[in-house]
C-alpha cells in the first residue's frame, strides 16, 4: 500500500482527507468541507486507476481491456451514483458532459501542449485514435437525440414528454449493447481497446496482485466516502464562492474525478508516448459516453426516479463543439504545442461560458 502512496506526486493530497473529515463532523455547514472533499477525491481517483492498471497488467492484454473499459471511469460512476441518490439529476448530467469535454479538450489539449514544447511535431497511432472517436460519437448522437427529439416536436427542451424518458431508456440500452461489443472484440483481439500498453507503462512500478486489490478496493470506499460528504456539502459552497451546479458539475466535478488521468496522459505525452496520451484522453470520453452515461439512466430507472438525457442546449453544444474539434486534430496522427493551445483555449471559452450561465437557466 505504501508503494502505491508513493507511486505519484498527486497522492501527498490524501492528507486533505483527514482535514475533510474534521471539518465535517466540526463545521459541516462550511464551504470548505465541499472543497476539502473535491481534493481528496483527486489522488483517489488516482488510486482506483492505479489498482486497475496493475491488475490489467497481470491480466493480459483480454482480461486487461475489460478491467480497464469496466473500472476506466470508476470515480466519476461513483460520485455520479452518490449524487444521484441525492437527487443531485441536474449535477450528474453536467458532470457527464464536464467529463467528456474536459478529457477531449483540457486532457488532449494540455498533452498536446506539453509534449510538443521544445519539439517541432509529435506522432501517434491514428488508426486507433479514430476508431476510437467513432464510438464517441455513437455516444454523442444518442446523448443529442433526446434533445432533437424535444426541439423538433415540441420547439423547446422544457416540455419533457414521457416519451423522452423512453427513449433514454432505450437508447441507454443500445450503448451498453454497442459497449459490450466492444469489449467482446477486446477478447477476440486479444488486446485493450482503450489503453494500449506502451514502453513507459512497461517500465513502471508493479505491484503484486493483493495489493492491488487492496488499493482498488480502499480507493472505491474513500471515493464514496468522500463523494457523499461532497454532495452534501454543495449548497453552501455554491452560496459561498457563487457557482451554478451547472458549472460545478461541468468543471469542478468532471476536473476532479479525471485529475489523475489528465496527469497520466500529460506525463506520457511528454515521454513523447503520444498514443498512449490520445487513448487515455478520447478512450476516456468514449467511456463516459458509452458507459457511465447509459449506465446512470438504468441506476435512475431502478431507483424509481428515471433521469432522462435530454441535457440543455449549452451541453449539446459543448459536446458538439469538442467532439468536433478532437477529430479535426486527430485525423492526421500528428500534433504540436500549438494545437494543444487552441483545444485549450477552446475549453477555457467554453467553462466561461459555463460559469456565467445563470442558476435559473443553468
Amino acid at each position: 500500500m505504501l508503494r502505491a502512496i508513493l507511486s505519484s506526486p498527486l497522492n501527498i493530497l490524501l492528507a486533505v482527507a483527514p482535514v475533510c473529515w474534521f471539518l465535517a463532523a466540526t463545521s459541516p455547514g462550511s464551504p470548505w468541507v465541499f472543497m476539502t472533499a473535491a481534493i481528496s477525491l483527486i489522488p483517489l481517483a488516482g488510486l482506483i486507476g492505479l489498482g486497475t492498471e496493475q491488475l490489467a497488467r497481470r491480466a493480459g492484454p483480454a482480461w486487461g481491456g475489460f478491467l480497464n473499459a469496466t473500472f476506466g471511469n470508476a470515480a466519476e460512476l461513483i460520485i455520479a451514483v452518490v449524487a444521484l441518490r441525492n437527487r443531485h439529476i441536474e449535477l450528474v448530467k453536467a458532470s457527464i458532459t464536464g467529463s467528456i469535454i474536459g478529457n477531449l479538450l483540457l486532457v488532449l489539449g494540455l498533452s498536446f501542449f506539453v509534449g510538443g514544447l521544445g519539439r517541432r511535431a509529435q506522432t501517434f497511432h491514428r488508426t486507433a485514435a479514430t476508431n476510437t472517436s467513432a464510438m464517441l460519437f455513437l455516444g454523442v448522437v444518442a446523448l443529442v437525440m433526446p434533445a432533437v427529439f424535444d426541439l423538433s416536436l415540441y420547439g423547446t427542451l422544457s416540455a419533457k414528454p414521457p416519451a423522452i424518458d423512453r427513449l433514454s431508456f432505450w437508447s441507454a440500452l443500445i450503448l451498453i449493447g454497442a459497449y459490450a461489443g466492444s469489449l467482446i472484440y477486446a477478447f477476440t483481439a486479444q488486446r485493450d481497446l482503450f489503453r494500449p500498453m506502451l514502453e513507459g507503462e512497461r517500465d513502471g512500478p508493479r505491484l503484486p496482485s493483493g495489493a492491488a486489490v487492496v488499493v482498488l478496493a480502499t480507493g472505491t470506499l474513500l471515493t464514496t466516502a468522500q463523494a457523499e460528504i461532497l454532495v452534501r456539502a454543495m449548497e453552501p459552497a455554491l452560496a459561498r464562492f457563487g457557482f451554478t451546479e451547472l458549472f460545478v458539475g461541468v468543471i469542478v466535478i468532471a476536473v476532479i474525478g479525471n485529475a489523475a488521468e489528465h496527469y497520466s496522459a500529460v506525463t506520457a505525452a511528454r515521454r513523447d508516448e503520444m498514443t498512449l496520451a490520445v487513448e487515455i484522453a478520447v478512450g476516456s470520453s468514449a467511456q463516459i459516453a458509452l458507459l457511465v452515461a447509459p449506465a446512470l439512466v438504468l441506476y435512475s430507472f431502478a431507483m424509481g426516479r428515471p433521469m432522462s438525457l435530454l441535457f440543455n442546449a449549452f451541453e449539446i453544444t459543448a459536446i458538439a463543439l469538442s467532439v468536433l474539434a478532437t477529430s479535426i486534430v486527430v485525423t492526421d496522427g500528428e500534433s504540436n504545442w500549438v494545437e494543444g493551445l487552441q483545444l485549450l483555449s477552446v475549453y477555457l471559452i467554453l467553462a466561461l461560458a459555463f460559469y456565467f450561465v445563470p442558476a435559473a437557466a443553468g
